[in-house]
């Protein structure tokens, strides 16, 4: 009797394709970079074990009914122990992760739920989501009965991927690879998906890519991916992984790979919201400071307050102080390593406190971006003129009637 060939070898290029092929069957993506990225973490996530990092993956729009929830159905097909969850606890979680069941895909619908701000912060959750972004994470948690107690360490590492409207905290999104979804536009069609009928189809090449991923596992857990120039620290944790797939698959993967790489990160740093330190640092240096060596601190608060595009006018329901000015700024040090703070300023009518652009360079060089085009020393409406015998008070007063054209720095520029 003739023994069965064995079947060919998986192709990962092949398998990949078709995973990709099955997502567009059902998802509008906002960019050919989502694709090949959702592609990647969906085959990443057979080969969690492998690596040092797993990134979380975020659907995220600003309105419903652009196809999150569907993105995380998809997801769900073709990863391994996927585990759908609106709300859980981080000690569910924990001990999910711990079961002998092997490490589960666990899937957050509607997550803003749980970090939105009328939800509160679930710290908890929070530091589930931020410790099983590596293998090193875990929790320290007391079990047993009564005063039979004993500490026990609970991982959390395994891949989550996550649906919701708005935004996320930081923290969570630096560890993320962040797909911004939109509502279908009129000509964008998918093929509307039916679990009863679709669901095997999706375990079909669930199954290929966990096939193919024990092919490879080897390969993967000493995989060093080269990555793309400027690809370094967290963005190059969230990546490798995925470049480690891609490399792996081989085909036209591992520049794709690459091209979304770089595509996605500059999307996210375009969609990220600077801090408020970090936006109050660049106001100053681009806004008020304009090249000046030194300026009062009522100036600066009067220069931060005509700013109607700025928070400046309602922090926490009310205006900035001078109290609030020096806690954002001490969180920052100057070039000899010590905490920003308001020093003397002499002025022809007295010496009021203020700040010193010296003080403040270093923090403008490792925080800010680069500052404008424009000369360090053009003046905006938020720039002050004072002239020999003016008082502060004058100065600040000054800031609202100078043009952009004719004003000139507080105080003149050290050289």
């Amino acid at each position: 009797m003739n023994a069965t060939p064995p079947a060919p070898p998986l192709d990962g290029a092949t398998v990949l394709n078709d995973a990709e092929t099955f997502h567009r069957r059902f998802n509008v993506f906002p960019t050919e970079a989502a694709y090949v990225a959702v592609t990647l973490w969906d085959a990443h996530a057979h080969l969690v074990e492998c690596f040092e990092t797993t990134p979380r993956i975020a659907f995220l729009s600003p309105e419903p009914g652009s196809g999150k929830s569907r993105a995380l159905e998809i997801v769900e097909l073709l990863t391994p122990r996927p585990v759908s969850t609106v709300s859980a606890s981080a000690n569910a979680l924990y001990r999910l992760v711990d079961s002998a069941a092997g490490l589960p895909t666990v899937l957050f619908d509607e997550v803003d739920t749980i970090f939105g701000p009328k939800a509160g912060a679930d710290e908890a959750l929070r530091g589930f989501l931020n410790a099983g972004y590596r293998r090193i994470g875990g929790a320290l948690r007391c079990v047993g009965e009564g005063s039979n107690q004993n500490a026990q360490v609970f991982g959390s590492y395994c891949a989550v991927a996550m649906a919701g409207l708005g935004s996320l905290p930081d923290t969570v999104l630096t560890r993320s690879v962040i797909i911004r979804m939109r509502k279908r536009a009129p000509n964008e069609r998918v093929e509307p998906y039916r679990q009863r009928i679709h669901e095997k189809q999706g375990h079909e090449l669930r199954d290929q890519l966990a096939a193919w991923a024990d092919t490879v596992r080897d390969q993967v857990a000493d995989a060093w991916p080269e990555m793309p120039d400027g690809v370094t620290d967290r963005p190059a944790d969230v990546w490798e992984p995925l470049l480690a797939v891609a490399d792996a698959a081989g085909g036209d993967w591992p520049a794709r790979a690459r091209t979304a790489c770089l595509e996605l990160i500059s999307a996210a740093h375009d969609n990220d919201e600077a801090s408020l330190g970090v936006r109050l640092l660049t106001d100053l240096r681009d806004r008020v400071f304009c090249g000046a060596d030194r300026v009062p601190t009522a100036v600066i608060l009067e220069g931060l307050l005509a700013m109607d595009d700025a928070p400046w006018g309602d922090l926490d329901d009310k205006p900035i102080n001078s109290r609030t000015l020096a806690r954002l700024l001490a969180q920052y040090v100057t070039p000899a390593n010590k905490p920003i703070k308001p020093r003397g300023i002499r002025t022809p009518s007295g010496f009021p406190k203020g700040y010193y652009a010296e003080d403040l360079t270093d923090a403008w060089t490792r925080y800010c971006p680069a500052p404008p085009e424009e000369s360090a020393t053009s003046a905006t409406s938020a720039t002050p003129q004072v002239s020999g015998g003016e008082s502060v008070a004058d100065g600040a007063t000054a800031i609202r009637h100078t043009s952009a054209e004719t004003a000139t720095p507080l105080f003149p520029v050290a050289g």
